[in-house]
């Protein structure tokens, strides 16, 4: 298989995987505080990553490589999921959804920045457009509803996206699955002490759904679709891969109409449709 379309496949897996985690993070903080979900899904992660690394005896990364690896964890690790789970506070997971749809153009100007990618110029165009549709519908369900919760979800894409950049920058030379893996282990000290700290006096009453919404953060968001993503990224491009990301708000919504009986708008289907043809045409134009 030609690496680049290994690259758009793999990017496609791991969307598919974090197009989950909004509506999963929103049915855990109905019953968790929002930074136990945080640290606790970390660290969860971040035992089973160390397993990984030693069963597979993988070399311990050189001294210049911590410094992209803590801009990943503080990225991706801790300031996208507590970012988002507390935005999930003020807001739907359907509104909240919305703005991943500004993820794309912020993985794509941080892969400029720090993982040398440089499309041609109709690339930003379509990228753009993407996103300009994705905000528009955004308006259309009311943006302004929370501004505390819109600003956090904002912040959240930043941070994220300078994670996406980084860690794939890193993971053609660690690999994808180390660098996550990695990247939760630097993270492991603070976020094992930070859930015993933050861990709920009594369990008594957490309801079967918030379990299953905090395994799914834990094992899918923060590690298995890691292992995709990244090598996504890393074999197709950060800019360029990073554009399937317009797909997964409205992958996120179907979760949210689906599982979380959120109400979703019927002009999802023509938003969709239009997003669809930005990313082929990003695609096109990525190199």
């Amino acid at each position: 298989m030609d690496k680049t379309a290994g690259g758009w496949i793999n990017g496609f897996i791991g969307v598919l995987i974090f197009s989950g985690s909004l509506p999963a993070t929103r049915v855990a903080v109905m019953d968790f505080d929002p930074a136990f979900v945080t640290v606790a899904r970390a660290a969860s992660a971040g035992i089973l990553g160390l397993a990984l690394l030693l069963v597979f005896r993988q070399k311990r990364p050189e001294r210049r490589d911590l410094f992209s690896l803590a801009i990943v964890a503080l990225g991706v690790v801790v300031g996208f999921p507590l970012l988002t789970a507390l935005a999930l506070k003020h807001i739907t997971s359907a509104h909240s959804i919305i703005f991943i749809g500004l993820l794309p153009l912020a993985t794509a100007i941080f892969g400029v920045l720090r993982g040398g990618d440089r499309p041609r110029p109709a690339f930003w165009l379509f990228s753009c457009l993407g996103s300009a549709l994705v905000a528009r519908f955004a308006l259309t369900q009311g943006v302004s509803a929370s501004p505390l919760g819109d600003t956090l979800m904002l912040a959240a894409i930043v941070v994220c996206g300078l994670g996406y950049a980084e860690g794939a920058k890193l993971s053609r030379k660690l690999g994808g699955w180390q660098v996550i893996c990695w990247a939760l282990v630097l993270s492991l000290p603070i976020t094992l002490a930070l859930t015993l700290i933050t861990l709920p006096p009594s369990l008594e009453g957490i309801g079967r759904a918030a379990w299953l919404g905090l395994a799914y953060v834990s094992l899918f968001s923060m590690l298995i679709g890691f292992v995709f993503w990244y090598r996504g990224l890393a074999q197709g491009g950060i800019a360029a891969v990073g554009q399937l990301q317009l797909l997964q708000p409205f992958f996120g919504l179907a979760l949210a109409a689906t599982l979380l009986h959120e109400q979703v708008s019927s002009v999802m289907l023509a938003v969709t449709v239009a997003v669809v043809l930005c990313v082929v045409g990003a695609k096109r134009f990525a190199r």
